[in-house]
């Protein structure tokens, strides 16, 4: 009897754990100042990433892509792929969710790879036409570039790390991303 106890006290203070941890991790007021105007449905389809900060679930991924789609219950689906090693190496996939928690605030997202965990993800710098987009988290340990075509023009590079700078992300870990050409 006293092991069937024990089971439910350890089960229930997992679960409080969990539901701390994720009411915690779902506010929906960024920390960061997002662009004002999001079309999400002009956002939708592949990004190049150009460039990234170093984090274990791309760690040595190549020519990687975000490719995002409208699903059936208003979410979005996110899928990132990239090459493992170089860009002849083994493709490695990771299907996500994403969702706009505020409709007021499009810049902000929640994005899960893993059941309710979600992370903040920041819409900091978006082109008018939807050609390159400056995305970070609400640590500063996360920052992509990301563009519709594999190269980005350095100018537009160096006006988007400008404003990464601006924002108090350290570029000393920014590292480009090999990208196919062709």
């Amino acid at each position: 009897m006293s092991i069937n106890i024990k089971s439910i006290i350890i089960i229930a203070i997992f679960t409080m754990v969990i539901f701390a941890f994720y009411s915690c991790n779902k506010n929906t007021a960024p920390t960061m100042k997002t662009v004002e105007n999001v079309d999400i449905q002009k956002y939708l389809g592949t990004w190049y990433e150009i460039a990234r900060f170093p984090h274990s679930f791309e760690k040595n991924l190549q020519g990687v892509t975000a490719t995002y789609t409208m699903r059936k219950n208003g979410k979005i689906k996110v899928l990132n792929q990239g090459y493992k090693n170089s860009l002849d190496g083994k493709l490695k996939t990771a299907t996500g969710k994403a969702f706009i928690p505020n409709p007021e605030v499009p810049g902000h997202l929640r994005v899960s790879f893993f059941l309710w965990f979600y992370s903040d993800y920041y819409i900091l710098e978006l082109d008018k036409d939807y050609q390159y987009v400056l995305v970070g988290s609400s640590s500063p340990d996360y920052l992509w570039i990301l563009s519709r075509t594999p190269k980005l023009d350095e100018n537009t590079y160096n006006e988007l790390t400008s404003k990464a700078k601006s924002l108090g992300y350290d570029l000393s870990k920014l590292e480009k991303v090999e990208q196919h050409t062709n």
